[in-house]
């Protein structure tokens, strides 16, 4: 079976273009499948290998009801799907005659609502850098710092898509960025004023020369003092989550907040879904429309706390 997998990593590689990151997951959840049914005899072919063709519904769902015991319903999920691919790559070739996991049922997700932060959560959240830099010479780069929040803010790009930038990818005048997303999908980005401001700033008074990376370690960064080096998508969430800190703001500080956050702010102020989809670079509808809910949510709040007649006095 292991043989299989291998063949089946491949093709996400070459005809599917997945990210590295991606195909790793599969390989993964498919692996601790494998060594669950090494440990069932009557999956084991005369070879001492696990032999597909014997696989059935019972060998999917055993696998499943053992993870129940240490995993999270969202993890589960996510290998039951990627056993799922896995099978029906191998009968799209004629590997194997079934998909055993089709009529498997997947546990019930809860679906959590994104961190969105307030207009003015988000403009303190991007001005902190430079309130915490007043009165100091010392690194982190200042300048750095705040080009890396206005353009998370700005163009709602994924921490890894910003960590990959590299110079030769920003065109200042046109207020755009090129950006590879996942699948190495390439796609445009804009930048408002204070982005390509905070961007011009950071390139001109601290960006080493040259081409490459855009953000690099410095003092304070990965790196160690080698401003050549690319930052990390690490390096850009301890960041966030310190500036989140310094302005006091109790939500989850993360990068992916600030995406988050753009997409929210451009629906409430009547961006339709189909161009927020193209700015996020989403391949699905679906995916940008849980957005719809943070605004749902938010203005039902709003209407409860506001209108007299909403909810009945206790």
């Amino acid at each position: 079976m292991l043989g299989l997998v291998e063949k089946f990593i491949d093709y996400l590689a070459v005809e599917r273009n997945s990210s590295p990151n991606t195909r790793l997951g599969y390989a993964r959840d498919l692996r601790q499948f494998h060594a669950f049914l090494k440990s069932q005899p009557r999956y084991i072919g005369l070879d001492g290998e696990v032999a597909v063709e014997r696989l059935d519904e019972p060998a999917v769902s055993g696998f499943i009801y053992a993870l129940f015991r240490e995993n999270k319903k969202i993890s589960i999920a996510r290998k039951l799907s990627s056993i799922r691919s896995f099978f029906r790559f191998l009968v799209k070739k004629g590997l194997a005659k079934v998909n055993p996991a089709e009529c498997v049922a997947a546990p019930k997700v809860e679906r959590y609502l994104p961190s969105v932060l307030t207009v003015e959560e988000a403009k303190s959240l991007i001005e902190a850098p430079r309130s915490a830099g007043e009165g100091q010479d010392e690194s982190p780069s200042i300048l750095r710092d705040l080009a890396i929040l206005e353009v998370l803010y700005s163009s709602g790009i994924r921490v890894s898509e910003l960590t990959g930038l590299d110079i030769d990818a920003i065109d200042l005048e046109a207020g755009t960025i090129r950006v590879l997303g996942k699948g190495n999908k390439e796609r445009i980005a804009y930048l408002g004023d204070h982005a390509k401001e905070s961007l011009r700033l950071y390139i001109e008074n601290e960006r080493p020369s040259g081409d490459g990376p855009l953000f690099t370690g410095g003092k304070g960064g990965q790196g160690g003092g080698n401003k050549t080096r690319r930052l990390t998508p690490r390096t850009v969430q301890r960041l966030v989550k310190k500036y989140t800190a310094l302005c006091g703001i109790n939500k989850t500080p993360t990068p992916h907040a600030l995406r988050h956050t753009f997409a929210t702010h451009l629906l409430d102020a009547g961006v339709d879904l189909r161009s927020i989809q193209e700015l996020l670079g989403h391949s699905k509808l679906s995916t940008t429309q849980r957005y719809t809910k943070v605004g749902v949510d938010a203005m039902m709040a709003a209407y409860d706390a506001a209108h007299p007649r909403a909810k009945t006095k206790k």
